[in-house]
């Protein structure tokens, strides 16, 4: 950034916010008056069903930015959630317009990021609608290792992944019995592990194969 984009930031900020883990940071159907970027943690984004169950949408992680759905449409469609402990940036949501009218530089970059979420999304519904098992699990841990390769989280071949494999099957539509055998498999053959918050990934050619997608680092992501 310029200084001058810096600057503008700053007085868009208003300041961090830490959360525990299991805190319900936006809730589905609110209308919240910050916005923030995830500084540090990770969380999960989902919605509830009328039966009260809930389906994952997605998992959040650094740099990700939260709350642009009722900052434009007025109120949130879905709920977020930290997964572990979590460190906030805060903006204040009336003041979003601001950024459009005085700075198209970063206006930009929240049209890219929500870009990206939406081509994530269209990744992951014909994951659920068209990949076995397998294949679906081998595409979500490839893609969450280089995205926290790109993060700096990956220490080799680990990196904390401080989830349930129930968070996950909900996301890929799996049953949480066959997700685990599938997990089994896996480790079982060498190619990945994932127990204790932590994933291990051994074998990123054996993942991007059953995935049948090409194994590359994910684009740079600005971050607000």
């Amino acid at each position: 950034m310029t200084d001058a984009e810096v600057q503008f930031m700053q007085k868009f900020k208003t300041g961090e916010m830490t959360v525990d883990k299991g805190t319900t940071i936006l809730l589905e159907g609110s209308s919240s008056p910050q916005l923030y970027t995830v500084l540090s943690g990770m969380g999960l984004r989902y919605k509830t069903l009328e039966d009260g169950s809930r389906q994952v949408i997605n998992l959040i992680f650094p740099g990700d930015f939260l709350g642009l759905q009722a900052g434009l449409m007025g109120e949130m469609g879905h709920s977020v959630e930290a997964s572990s402990a979590m460190t906030l940036c805060v903006f204040n949501r009336a003041a979003l317009w601001s950024v459009f009218q005085a700075n198209p530089a970063r206006a930009y970059d929240l049209t890219w990021i929500a870009a990206v979420e939406e081509h994530f999304l269209g990744d992951a519904i014909a994951t659920i609608g068209q990949r076995d098992a397998a294949g679906a699990l081998a595409w979500a841990f490839l893609r969450i290792f280089r995205r926290g390769e790109a993060l700096g989280l990956a220490q080799g071949h680990k990196m904390p992944l401080p989830f349930r494999q129930q968070d996950l099957a909900d996301a890929l539509g799996l049953s949480l019995v066959h997700t685990n055998k599938t997990l089994k498999r896996f480790r079982a053959a060498g190619v990945m592990d994932w127990s204790r918050g932590v994933l291990q990934v051994m074998n990123t050619g054996a993942l991007a194969k059953l995935a049948l997608i090409e194994d590359q680092p994910p684009a740079p992501r600005p971050l607000l």
